[in-house]
């Protein structure tokens, strides 16, 4: 049997979350937020963060009441290109979308402009913010640390976040560069895609107590939830593959994301204390580099399409018949999907209709 439908309209997928969200006590703007980033997710093809996380990542935990469903902000410490916000462990994502929007508009008037946040949660996927900095002619950085996932090199304990550190760059063609990818070599939401398909993952993206690689995805779930895997840093297990660099970089963003804020950190961010649920109370840091006030938009975005041009115009390897640049894979899947719309397994299919009738939805999902 086909596990998968033909597609599933956006409008209405967006419309549903919408809906869920505000079932649950998100207000109808924040709701339309999450949504939007949500479904964003789903079309640029990061499947480990669009909708399929809307139950158990979001709704699960405003039930479980360690995630606020309403958010209140609050400006901590503000200066003229800065400021710390404490997000009261409401929305990741609204609390992510207003802090980008601030360290733009301070880029704006200052040329430079940054927000560290604290007692978060999770924010979607993290190219979403630096395109928003992209939009506005502007260099967009974030990072994000999360429940500890990594192993450090020679190490078997998950220690650090999968703490993605991204980029989003304005360029003269349609679409910008985005690198929009985690310290590690996979995530927990991949392995969670792998783990629904009954997928064998490769050798070396988890390690277990022993410091054996483990390929069973269902398997690497249960013993990165208990504590007896972890996942490996970008370049892999040990130094040979240059696994000390991606350890290297998930401690930046580990740092940048806590001691700029007086955040929490490493084994503060499991979710739970005494054996108890608690809010994650996650730290972000958002950058934006307003481009004009170093030399001419045009010029600097023509130099930046340039630079691509060329280095997907280089050579192929033999079997291979073009170079990609970041953000552009994304860019061709979003242009697809939005003719056909989104196609979504049995298995999240059934999932949905559970919530939809367990929230007293009463509109057709289309499937």
């Amino acid at each position: 049997m086909n596990d998968k439908v033909d597609w599933i309209d956006f409008s209405t997928m967006e419309r549903f979350m919408v809906d869920a969200l505000k079932a649950v006590g998100v207000p109808e703007e924040d709701a339309k937020i999450c949504a939007d980033i949500l479904i964003t997710s789903d079309k640029r093809g990061i499947d480990s963060h669009g909708i399929n996380r809307l139950k158990p990542i979001y709704i699960d935990r405003i039930r479980d009441g360690i995630l606020n469903p309403v958010t209140r902000m609050e400006v901590v410490k503000e200066g003229p290109a800065t400021a710390v916000v404490d997000g009261n462990n409401g929305m990741g994502h609204v609390i992510a979308k207003k802090s980008m929007a601030m360290a733009i508009d301070k880029a704006r008037k200052y040329g430079m402009g940054m927000v560290a946040v604290r007692n978060s949660s999770h924010y979607g996927i993290a190219g979403y913010f630096t395109i928003m900095a992209a939009d506005q002619d502007m260099v967009g950085i974030t990072g994000t640390n999360a429940r500890p996932s990594i192993a450090p090199t020679f190490g078997v304990e998950n220690m650090l976040g999968t703490n993605p550190l991204v980029f989003g760059i304005p360029t003269d063609e349609e679409f910008p560069f985005v690198i929009d990818c985690a310290t590690s070599i996979t995530q927990r939401g991949k392995i969670e895609v792998y783990a629904r398909q009954g997928k064998v993952m490769p050798e070396g993206w988890v390690v277990d107590e022993n410091g054996s690689s483990t390929t069973d995805a269902g398997e690497a779930l249960k013993k990165l939830v208990d504590g007896t895997a972890a996942l490996t840093p970008l370049g892999g297990i040990g130094e040979d593959g240059g696994g000390y660099k991606g350890y290297g970089y998930a401690t930046v963003v580990e740092i940048l994301c806590a001691a700029l804020q007086a955040g929490s950190y490493l084994k503060m961010l499991t979710g739970f204390e005494k054996g108890k649920k608690v809010p994650y109370r996650l730290g972000h840091f958002f950058i934006a580099i307003d481009i004009s006030h170093f030399i001419d938009v045009a010029s600097f975005k023509k130099t930046a399409g340039s630079i691509l041009r060329e280095i997907r115009s280089s050579r192929t390897a033999p079997g291979h018949d073009r170079i990609y640049t970041a953000g552009e894979k994304e860019y061709y899947r979003t242009l697809q999907v939005n003719q056909q719309g989104l196609d979504i397994s049995l298995g999240l299919q059934r999932n949905l209709k559970a919530l939809k009738q367990e929230l007293g939805i009463e509109y057709d999902l289309g499937f």
